[in-house]
């Protein structure tokens, strides 16, 4: 009862002095954005052009309600007065949405330069454009990743968009994102003790002599401040395995891909061990699946391959090891902390692209316009391998990644390694010393 009560007592102090604190990945992604400052690392955009039949009044109005029903868009991030931490407050002035009408030359000059760099001191965290020219209509949507995820974005917020436009009723009340914030706070110190010693002695298994496996240009020098990160990037399908496979074995997808990922760093390095992160939507319930907000974690996952290991042992390896990851996941704010956070990243996506590229609003199709890479364009990670379910049930793998270390040449050899392992793991009796030869 004492700790309900002092529970009670710290959350309305917050909520009174309206500063409230960062969640983990929240702080990562923000002392991220701080090497690459004036860049779009973390702007999630898109553009669409929209059927002639939308009504632009109507939709700008839909939008605006929604904006005006979530706290998490009056987010600003600003320095707490008294202790100068990086904190976040929600009273900050809705800006809505509204119609500009621009000549078509004009246009295609303000595609070049959509999606700019925000700033991060106490201004707003989205951009919502509705443009017109004479021959079309486009809705351009841009959301900071601290505040917005991809779930948020594409599940909830353009759903609810759709909603509104259509005139249909909205059956649910609008979830604080500040008050999840509050309670998301809650834990023993115990159980953060216990966390924090998980993800160091996880951290501390990353080679200091050269942590990037796969890198071929790495050298000594390199390190994260000096590190200019350009972005290269490579997609492909994956050859050696569709959709009926996992129907067939009840497989599950992301464990799987991911252990073929981990494997790959490991036979392109030579290494009999290798250590990724782990990118999870970080929505573990009903009502967090429904919160508009920035819910995402990173989970440093290391993976050892002992001699006799199957590829069944690594599944159900793999599967302990996310199973801890969620357990400690709220002391995730000692491995984002730590300066050996530089581990490739991992990621498994459901007919993203599909969504994105198929999206409809009052029943009409909305056409998806690729922006222009600019001046400001920078990779988020050292690494990242997303590997992206397609409606026909076949896969992609997209690699994105910094020039710095790697090259086009080391990049298509790790796809391939990839692809090749991916077939390898479809017996689950194969040894893993046998894949890594």
């Amino acid at each position: 009862m004492n700790d309900n009560y002092n529970d009670r007592i710290i959350n309305d102090a917050l909520r009174m002095s309206g500063y409230y604190p960062l969640r983990p990945m929240q702080l990562w992604m923000i002392d991220s954005q701080f090497y690459k400052l004036h860049s779009t690392m973390l702007n999630q955009s898109a553009l669409w052009k929209l059927s002639p039949e939308i009504d632009l009044n109507r939709l700008a109005q839909a939008i605006n309600e929604i904006l005006e029903s979530y706290d998490v868009f009056r987010c600003r991030l600003v320095f707490h007065p008294r202790t100068d931490d990086i904190c976040q407050r929600f009273d900050g002035e809705v800006i809505p949405a509204k119609i500009e009408k621009l000549s078509d030359e004009e246009f295609e000059e303000r595609k070049k330069n959509l999606m700019i760099p925000y700033e991060l001191h106490n201004k707003p965290l989205y951009r919502i454009n509705l443009l017109e020219t004479p021959s079309a209509k486009y809705l351009y949507l841009d959301m900071y990743h601290s505040i917005m995820d991809g779930t948020a974005i594409m599940l909830l917020f353009m759903r609810e968009m759709n909603l509104r436009y259509s005139g249909k009723k909205i059956k649910r009340d609008p979830a604080s994102y500040a008050d999840y914030i509050l309670e998301d706070m809650k834990v023993s110190t115990e159980e953060f003790e216990a966390g924090a010693k998980h993800w160091l002695d996880t951290l501390d298994k990353i080679d200091e002599k050269n942590p990037f496996d796969g890198a071929d240009l790495f050298d000594e020098t390199i390190n994260e401040e000096n590190f200019d990160w350009k972005k290269g990037y490579l997609a492909q399908p994956i050859k050696n395995v569709t959709r009926d496979f996992f129907v067939t074995t009840k497989s599950q997808e992301h464990i799987f891909f991911f252990a073929a990922a981990l494997l790959t760093l490991a036979k392109v390095s030579g290494k009999k061990s290798s250590i990724m992160d782990y990118l999870h939507i970080g929505r573990y319930n009903s009502f967090e699946l429904r919160l508009m907000g920035a819910m995402i974690e990173q989970f440093p996952v290391y993976c050892e391959f002992e001699d006799g290991m199957t590829a069944e042992d690594l599944t159900k390896t793999i599967e302990e090891k996310l199973k801890v990851s969620m357990k400690y996941r709220k002391s995730l704010g000692a491995a984002y902390n730590s300066e050996k956070d530089i581990c490739p990243t991992f990621v498994f996506q459901k007919k993203i692209h599909e969504t994105m590229n198929n999206m409809t609003i009052g029943g009409y199709r909305a056409e998806k316009i690729e922006l222009p890479e600019n001046e400001y364009s920078v990779t988020e990670n050292t690494l990242d391998v997303e590997v992206n379910q397609s409606a026909d049930g076949t896969y992609w793998v997209e690699y994105t990644y910094g020039t710095m270390l790697y090259s086009e040449d080391a990049i298509k050899n790790i796809a391939a390694t990839f692809d090749e392992i991916v077939l390898k793991l479809q017996d689950k009796n194969v040894l893993i010393a046998d894949i890594l030869k």
